[in-house]
């Protein structure tokens, strides 16, 4: 994915695990809600959170040139 916005991959494995924290935490919550579930989706965020840190996830950036929207003055008669 050179030359994109998109991201690596390494980045996007951090971002599913983290997802899959959020996802099983929240099915847990609505199932009872069970404890240990929970708990296991929120050490799976921490896991993924450690993991974009590991990875260097905030290196990902935009390369794109930024946009730059002109501001027009837009007459309302209402």
């Amino acid at each position: 994915m050179a030359g994109s916005h998109g991201g690596s991959l390494k980045s996007w494995l951090a971002v599913i695990v983290i997802l899959a924290g959020f996802t099983l935490g929240g099915v847990a919550l609505c199932l009872g809600p069970n404890w240990p579930l929970v708990w296991a989706g929120a050490g799976l965020i921490a896991a993924g959170g450690v993991l974009a840190l590991l990875v260097d996830i905030f290196s990902d950036v935009i390369v794109d040139a930024p946009r730059v929207l002109s501001a027009e003055k837009v007459d309302r008669k209402s």
